[in-house]
């Protein structure tokens, strides 16, 4: 008799943004005509690139012609993109070559495949409160899983303390939830923990360019020694607007190993057996984004995204209320007036009409805070913010 993969019973029942969406259709049934705006779910809403959509059209008529048709591609990804990834990280003084660079449909597939390549007695440390994925694709492999408190006190930065033993450790910055971002120091630290323990760093690098301080780092290979001990996901989801086109990569640096065991040697070898590649269609869209008229369209949605973050801080500013994120970051990350973050969506949905995301779905930490995201209409952002404002200060 077959046997299921009984660590999916350890998963939570339900999926925070699933229940976020049940709570939302509930109060919409009961108020019909309810004018509600969202800012909970981290998805995008300005169009792609014109860059970006006339590269898409090219390569589309070109699969339509016999003479320049493509079948199967390399497992690794087309060497135009891998190169002009390799290039983006060249400009900014960080040292990654073409051949380190794997193309994949987005860094939340990287993210959890990743650990086909990693033993199952390795102990896990993952920040929490998080992004729900990491823990998920842990508890499904049976992983043993270490939390990193973050809180208010450490500006949900946790750092390696006395008496942490992981072997792999997930760093998101800027960080989803919470949108903080780790400085060049604090990243050192964390660097030097992985390599004197012999641990892999897992670095979630998706919100890289929103990042608007220049001294902040945007890639864990600004660090020193970081190539030792570490991995890197991108994505083009919120950078170029590709939640629903789907491409992003990840870099293994080619000196990485354990047990002599080169980990970018595994990697491919994984993909070359589980993953037939990235559409090479989606491939020359995604190469058109490191164009410059890619690279200056981007940048404007980029742009436009922190004008709505900034539109929401300023709110929460004047209302006093404690929050990170927002300044180099899309996501806000407030203090519940009241402490419970369930507690908080409710009133918010029902007296403002505004949906955040509760941030007691992130982990236990990530209970008395909310997040909110710029990823929405300028008219529609300003209006919630209002409503908050309106709301919040009429409280007080």
């Amino acid at each position: 008799m077959f046997r299921i993969n009984e660590n999916f019973l350890n998963l939570k029942e339900g999926y925070l943004f699933a229940e976020v969406a049940r709570r939302r259709a509930a109060y919409e049934a009961a108020h019909p005509g309810a004018d509600i705006i969202s800012l909970g779910i981290g998805d995008v809403t300005l169009p792609l690139a014109p860059a970006v959509v006339s590269a898409l059209a090219e390569a589309s008529a070109m699969m339509g012609r016999a003479e320049t048709f493509r079948g199967y591609g390399d497992y690794e990804g087309e060497a135009f993109l891998r190169g002009a990834v390799a290039r983006y990280y060249n400009e900014r003084g960080v040292d990654v070559g073409a051949d380190e660079i794997f193309i994949s449909d987005g860094a939340k597939s990287d993210i959890g495949n990743i650990l086909d390549i990693l033993g199952a007695d390795n102990a896990v440390a993952i920040p929490d409160p998080v992004y729900p994925v990491y823990v998920d694709t842990n508890v499904m492999a049976g992983r043993r899983v270490v939390f990193l408190a973050a809180n208010e006190g450490n500006g949900f930065l946790p750092m390696p303390g006395d008496g942490l033993l992981a072997d792999v450790i997930y760093i998101c910055s800027p960080n989803n939830p919470t949108g903080a971002v780790y400085n060049r120091e604090q990243l050192a630290a964390w660097v030097d923990y992985a390599n004197e323990r012999g641990a892999l760093i897992l670095f979630d690098a998706a919100y890289e360019a929103f990042v608007r301080d220049a001294d902040l780092p945007r890639s864990i290979f600004e660090v020193p020694g970081a190539r030792d001990c570490a991995i890197e996901f991108c994505s083009l989801s919120k950078t170029a607007g590709f939640t629903g086109t789907r491409c992003g990569y990840t870099v293994v640096p080619r000196g990485l190993e354990r047990g002599g065991v080169s980990l970018k040697k595994l990697w491919y070898r994984r993909q070359s057996t589980k993953y037939n590649g990235t559409s090479w269609i989606i491939q020359r869209g995604a190469a058109a984004v490191f164009t410059p008229e890619g690279r200056e369209q981007t940048a404007a949605n980029i742009d436009y995204y922190m004008g709505n973050a900034a539109v929401v801080a300023d709110s929460l500013r004047r209302l006093g209320i404690w929050f990170t994120g927002g300044v180099n970051s899309p996501y806000i990350w407030l203090k519940c007036p009241g402490g419970d973050s369930w507690a908080f969506f409710d009133r918010l949905l029902a007296e403002a009409n505004v949906v955040g995301t509760p941030g007691a779905g992130f982990g236990a930490n990530g209970e008395g805070f909310l997040r909110l995201t710029a990823f929405g209409n300028r008219e529609n952002v300003a209006r919630a913010a209002w409503r908050i404002e309106k709301l919040l200060g009429a409280a007080a």
